[in-house]
This record gives structure tokens, sequence and C-alpha cells, in this order.
């Protein structure tokens, strides 16, 4: 049951313990247009500089803009041709953090609520009551009242059906799904629907005769381990049913590693250059390190020749924290790069121990978490 308090405001919860997920819509354009309510109902496109002419993608999109076709990761030009008469913006990372903050503390203001961060706008809660749905209007009330911001709920009782669900709520709705009308909405639906499977593990599934979510649902694990080893192969399978993780961890999530890239406005033809960037690249990565208090034990490079090849090259080291022999060993990885080709866009990530502590898994879908 909900109990209420003369506010109107639930204040004890009992009952079925339920997984919410927490997603706000349009966050970055969201944040944009409270900032500009000029721009409301308008289609929006946020990423890079804001200048299409420029090498950059897409962060985010506005429902009007996205009506066109344009998506994440969409490079900007094209976000522009698709849609002449867009407001283009630059990305904010400072209000976009300071949004979700906001976000997040309203979150874990509601009455019995566990909150598990996911990113700058979404969140697994936790809950134990009679009326889930009842609850998940509340939050989308606080979250309203408190930042402005709208924000669709999926109901579950396991973390992936949770946020399955919440596509089925966009914009600003509420959608439950459970272990009882699992199958019934996602069975006949492409494997691709699912959390984890993007188009490549689709088509691998395709391969052997797995389409749609039932049917995975009722593979034999044992059938997916030579395709995707003897982890993936049954979790895909558990994927499939939506089964997995039902406790929401509020455990603080630790970064396994830092990375910085940098998208080069004209391709780097000269070596020196590419040092150049490197050291640059590890200057501000090994900033982020610092700040964690932890060595590195891993380097990863990622170049993208022109017109748009990308490839890593990785090594893992003995645990420093000698920032000059992190840079001696990010170079050792620039001597990799093919020469004489062009390049676009240079990445470096860190890699970091993890505290004993530290929450397991990478994402809440692949255990763990």
């Amino acid at each position: 049951m909900l109990a209420k308090d003369v506010s109107g405001h639930t204040d004890i919860v009992t009952g079925t313990r339920w997984v919410l997920h927490v997603d706000l819509d349009q966050f970055i354009a969201a944040v944009e247009v409270l900032r500009r309510p000029e721009l409301a109902g308008k289609p929006v496109i946020v990423g890079g500089r804001g200048d299409p002419t420029e090498r950059a993608v897409v962060s985010t999109a506005s429902y009007e803009a996205r009506a066109f076709g344009v998506g994440s990761g969409m490079p900007l030009r094209i976000a522009a041709r698709k849609v002449p008469d867009a407001v283009i913006l630059p990305v904010d990372h400072e209000a976009y953090l300071e949004a979700s903050e906001s976000v997040m503390a309203t979150l874990r203001a509601q009455p019995g609520a566990t909150v598990q961060v996911l990113g700058w706008d979404e969140a697994f809660v936790g809950i134990e009551t009679g009326d889930p749905e009842a609850y998940a209007r509340q939050i989308q009330t606080a979250v309203l009242e408190q930042t402005r911001l709208h924000c669709s709920v999926g109901i579950g009782d396991t973390l992936v059906r949770a946020k399955v669900a919440t596509g089925f709520g966009k914009p600003a709705g509420i959608f439950r799904l459970t272990a009882a009308n699992w199958l019934d909405v996602m069975g006949p639906r492409p494997t691709k629907d699912l959390w984890g499977v993007g188009a490549k593990v689709s088509a691998r599934l395709a391969k052997l005769g797995i389409t749609t979510v039932a049917e995975l649902a009722a593979s034999d694990p044992q059938y997916l381990i030579p395709e995707f080893g003897p982890r993936m192969g049954p979790w895909y399978a558990e994927l499939g049913r939506g089964d997995g993780a039902s406790v929401v961890d509020d455990t603080p999530w630790v970064a396994r590693g830092h990375s910085r890239e940098t998208t080069f406005q004209r391709d780097l033809t000269d070596p020196a250059h590419v040092v150049d960037a490197v050291k640059e690249l590890a200057a501000h990565v090994l900033e982020d390190v610092a700040a964690e208090g932890r060595p590195v034990i891993g380097l990863t490079l990622k170049v993208r020749y022109a017109p748009f090849i990308t490839k890593t090259y990785a090594r893992k080291i003995p645990e420093t924290f000698d920032r000059t022999e992190v840079l001696a060993r990010a170079l050792d990885l620039a001597a990799g790069i093919e020469p004489d080709r062009p390049i676009r866009l240079l990445g470096l990530r860190a890699e970091m121990p993890m505290p004993d502590d530290a929450r397991k898994g990478h994402t809440p879908t692949r255990g763990g978490w």
C-alpha cells in the first residue's frame, strides 16, 4: 500500500519489490530548451561546437529533429542537410552535468528509493510498493517540479525488463514489463530490439536461425556457446527471457578507465603532428587518472583513418603511477600507426585496477549488477 502525508506525497512504501528505470526525455536537447525557451517545438540538434561545417557528431536531437531521421552519432553535416531549418548548438557538458545531478538528487529524495545511476540521463530506482504506477507518476511529478524536465519510467521485475519497458513509455509515459507479459510484448520483435543486442549480434544470432526475441528466449544456452562463448552465450539466452538481476545496487560506480579523443578538422599526415597529438591526449588522460589515485595498468590507442576506418592498438603495462612511463608506452602504441594514412581522429584510454569494494560487472545486464 501507499501511505501519504498531509502534503499528498508518499511517505511510506510497502509491498512488492520493483525496479523502475527512469529515463529523461531528449535530455540534452531539453536542457538547451530550458535555457532558450524560444526553441520549444523547433528542431534542435546538439553536437560538437555547433558548427556543421566542422567534423563532429550529433550528441542528441529534439523529437522534432528526430522526425527527420536525425540520431545520436550521426555526422553533424549530414544532420544539417536532413534538417536545414534546425537550430544547431554546441555541447555544454557542465550544464548537462548540473541538470543531471539535480535529477539524481530528486530521485534519491523519494521515499524508500534505492538509486543506481546509469548515466547523465537515466537511473534505476529500486522500491517496494503495491502500486508501482503511482510511484512512477510521483517520480515524474517530482522531477518535473524540481528540474522542469520530463522523464519516462519503465517498470519491471528485473533490471532488463524495466530498461526495455521505458522505450514503450516514451515520451513522458509509464510502461510495465514483467515475466507475465514479456513474451506477449517482446516475443515477436527482432532480437536487435533487446537492450544489449545490436545489429552485429543480431546478425550472428540470425545465422543460428534466431531472429525474434521469442526464439532467443526458447534457445538452449549451450547452443549459443560455440558462437558467443561460455559466458556470453548463456547471457544472450537469459537476455531473451528478460531475466537477470532484480535488485538495484546503489554502490557508487567506479570508472575502470579514463579516455579522451580528438577529431581533427584536417587529417593528420605528418608523423610529428601525430606524436604531438598523442602527447596532448596523454596529458589530459593522466590528469583524469591522477584524480582517481589509482595506477595505470593498460593503454588503448584509437585511430580513425580517413575516410572512416577505425582501429585500436592496446597493451597491458606494469602497474605504474609514473607519467613519463605512461607517455612512453602510449608513444610505443603510436609507433604502430600505419604510415602514409591520413588520420581524422585519435583517442587514448588508460585502464586502472578496480578497488576490491567496487561494483562488479560492466553493464547492468551482464551479471554482477
